[in-house]
C-alpha cells in the first residue's frame, strides 16, 4: 500500500508514495500451464525443442524493441529526462494478441565510466503513477549513486499513461473508507458489487491481466529492451511487493533491490487492510502516554487513560454532532479513520488538542470543503491489481465481513471495522494466475520505521523471512511510511549497499538521526 501525511477528513487514496513514501489519505494492493511458464523467464531464444532444433522466442519482439527516446514535456520534467514508450503483451500467454503501452522516463547515469546499470523506481499504490518518481528522488539521491546509475520510472501498466484503465466509477464509488453500522451495511455491500461489476463491465478481459506478476512481467521485457543483463531496484510500500514477486520470478535477473516500508508478502491483500488496523492500537497506545506526560501543553489528560477517555468523548460528540476544523467537518468515523496520525506523536496531540477546541466552541466556524478525491484510475487500479492478485482468498459471503468487522471494532476499535468490512474484492473475478509466493534466498536491503502507519513493523519482518538473503535496517523510534531520504539512519546503509553492492553482515537496529 501507500502512504499519506496526517489527517484529512474521510475520500482516503490508497497507498502511494512520493519522494519518501508519504501522500495524502489512506492507503492509499492458479498456477499457469508449460507454455506461459516457459515465458516468464523472458531469455532469448534458448528452448531447444525434441528436435534439437531452437525454438523461436515468442517475446523476441518486445524484449528486442527499441525505445525511441524524446525529451519529456517540460511541465513534468527537467530537460535531462527522456520519455519513451514500450510495448508488452496484455496477455503473457498469448504475445501475439492484443497489446499495451508502457510510459517509461530516464535520466541517464553521471558517468559513463562508472555506470552499473539501471535503477528502476515504483513508489507504491497498487493504482499508483510511477513516472514522476526518479524527477522527485533525483534532488537528494547521492551523487554517486547518480553517477552510476540511469534512473528509471514507469507508470504500471494500467496506471496513469501506461494504457490507463478505467471502471467509470462515480465520486461516492470512490471513496472506500466504509466504517461498519448494522443499518448502512447493506448498502456497502451493494457498493462493492458495484465497483466490481463496473470494472469487469468496462475493461472485461483486459482486467484479468492488471496483476503484479504481469507488471514484473513487464519489468523484465523493459529490463531487454534497455540492454541490461540485471536491474537494480527501488520500491516503496506496495513497491517492494512487486519487487519480492520479481525477485520470485527472475532471481537471475535482480541486482541491488531496496525495498522500503514493506508490505507482508504473506497477507497481501485483505490482510493488508488488517494489518493497518492491528499496528494502530499500539501507536494510538504510545501516543497516549507521550500526551500524559504533556498535560501542560495540550490538556488532553494527565494519565494516559485520561488522554484515550478524551479521545474517545471527541469522537463521541462528532457522531452526535459533526466537528467543524479547518480541515473540513469531521464525523466520529472520519477521526477514527485518520488513525495514521498517531503514529505520529506530536502531530496527533495538536491534532487531537485542536479537534477538542473546535468540539467545545459555541459557534463554529462554516465548513472547510471536503479534500479531493484520489483520481478514478488510481482507484480502479488498486482495486485491479489488488483484487486480482488474490480474489480467490476473500471471503464470498457478505455476512462473513459483517461478523469481522464487528469482531475487529471491538478488538481494534480505531480502525478495525474499516478494514475487515466488505471489500469489492468480496466480489471480483480472479485473476489469469494466482498470486506469487515469496520464498527464496534472494538478496535485498530492506528498510522499515518502527513506527509505520501503513505497513507496520510486522509487516517488514515477515517480507524479511520470506526472502532469505536479505537484510533488514529498522530505526528504532522511526515514524512515518517511508524511510528512504527522511535523513534517518539508514540513508546510509542504502547509499552503501546501491554503490556498493554490500549488505550489512547483519540486520541492524538504529535510532533515528533528527534534522
Amino acid at each position: 500500500m501507500r502512504l499519506r501525511r496526517p489527517p484529512t477528513p474521510r475520500h482516503p487514496s490508497p497507498t502511494r508514495t512520493s519522494i519518501t513514501v508519504r501522500t495524502t489519505r489512506r492507503a492509499s494492493l492458479t498456477a499457469v500451464g508449460a507454455v506461459v511458464a516457459s515465458l516468464m523467464t523472458l531469455t532469448p531464444t534458448t528452448a531447444v525443442a525434441a528436435s534439437g532444433a531452437a525454438a523461436p522466442d515468442p517475446l523476441r519482439r518486445y524484449t528486442q524493441q527499441k525505445l525511441d527516446w524524446r525529451p519529456c514535456d517540460a511541465k513534468t520534467a527537467p530537460a535531462a529526462f527522456q520519455c519513451a514508450t514500450l510495448k508488452v503483451p496484455l496477455d503473457y500467454g498469448d504475445p501475439g494478441g492484443e497489446q499495451l503501452t508502457i510510459a517509461v522516463d530516464r535520466l541517464r547515469a553521471g558517468s559513463a565510466e562508472d555506470r552499473r546499470g539501471v535503477l528502476l523506481f515504483n513508489p507504491g499504490g497498487p493504482g499508483a503513477p510511477g513516472l514522476d518518481l526518479p524527477v522527485a528522488l533525483e534532488a537528494f539521491l547521492p551523487r554517486e549513486v547518480k553517477r552510476r546509475y540511469d534512473l528509471v520510472g514507469f507508470d504500471p501498466r494500467g496506471i496513469g499513461q501506461s494504457s490507463p484503465l478505467s471502471c467509470g466509477l462515480s465520486s461516492d464509488e470512490l471513496n472506500f473508507d466504509r466504517p461498519y453500522h448494522a443499518e448502512t451495511f447493506a448498502k456497502d455491500v451493494r457498493w462493492a458489487r458495484t465497483v466490481a461489476a463496473k470494472c469487469e463491465a468496462a475493461a472485461g478481459r483486459k482486467l484479468r491481466h492488471i496483476t503484479t506478476r504481469d507488471t514484473a512481467r513487464d519489468m523484465d521485457v523493459l529490463r531487454a529492451a534497455l540492454g541490461e543483463r540485471k536491474i537494480s531496484y527501488y520500491g516503496g510500500s506496495y513497491g517492494t511487493y512487486l519487487g519480492a514477486v520479481y525477485l520470485q520470478m527472475f532471481p537471475r535477473r535482480a541486482d541491488r533491490f531496496v525495498l522500503d516500508s514493506a508490505v507482508d508478502p504473506v497477507r497481501y491483500g485483505r490482510g493488508t487492510f488488517q494489518e493497518m488496523a492491528q499496528g494502530t492500537e499500539p501507536a494510538f497506545v504510545r501516543w497516549s502516554r507521550w500526551t500524559a506526560r504533556r498535560h501542560t501543553t495540550y490538556r488532553l489528560g494527565t494519565t494516559p487513560a485520561e488522554v484515550r477517555a478524551t479521545f474517545w468523548d471527541i469522537v463521541a460528540r462528532a457522531d452526535r454532532a459533526p466537528v467543524v476544523t479547518d480541515g473540513g467537518t469531521l464525523t466520529g468515523d472520519d477521526i477514527r479513520s485518520a488513525r495514521d496520525v498517531f503514529f505520529q506523536e506530536r502531530k496527533a496531540a495538536d491534532w487531537v488538542a485542536g479537534l477538542k477546541k473546535a468540539a467545545e466552541a459555541a459557534e463554529p466556524a462554516a465548513p472547510a470543503p471536503d479534500p479531493e478525491l484520489p483520481p478514478e484510475n488510481t482507484i480502479a487500479g488498486l482495486w485491479a491489481v489488488m483484487c486480482g492478485d488474490t480474489a480467490a482468498a476473500w471471503p464470498r459471503d457478505p455476512e462473513q465481513y459483517r461478523r469481522d468487522a464487528v469482531r475487529d471494532k471491538a478488538r481494534y476499535p480505531l480502525y478495525g471495522d474499516f478494514a475487515s468490512t466488505v471489500k469489492p474484492c468480496a466480489f471480483w473475478k480472479p485473476g489469469s494466475e494466482a498470486a506469487t509466493k515469496v520464498d527464496n534466498d534472494a538478496e535485498a536491503l530492506i528498510l522499515q520505521n518502527e513506527w509505520d502507519p501503513q505497513t507496520p513493523l510486522s509487516a517488514a519482518r515477515s517480507m524479511h523471512r520470506a526472502l532469505h538473503g536479505s537484510r533488514m535496517v529498522t530505526v528504532a523510534g522511526g515514524e512515518g511510511h517511508g524511510v528512504y531520504g527522511a535523513r534517518s539512519c539508514a540513508d546510509e546503509v542504502a547509499d552503501d549497499y546501491l554503490i556498493t553492492g554490500r549488505l550489512p553482515a547483519e540486520d541492524r537496529t538504529c535510532p533515528i538521526v533528527r534534522p
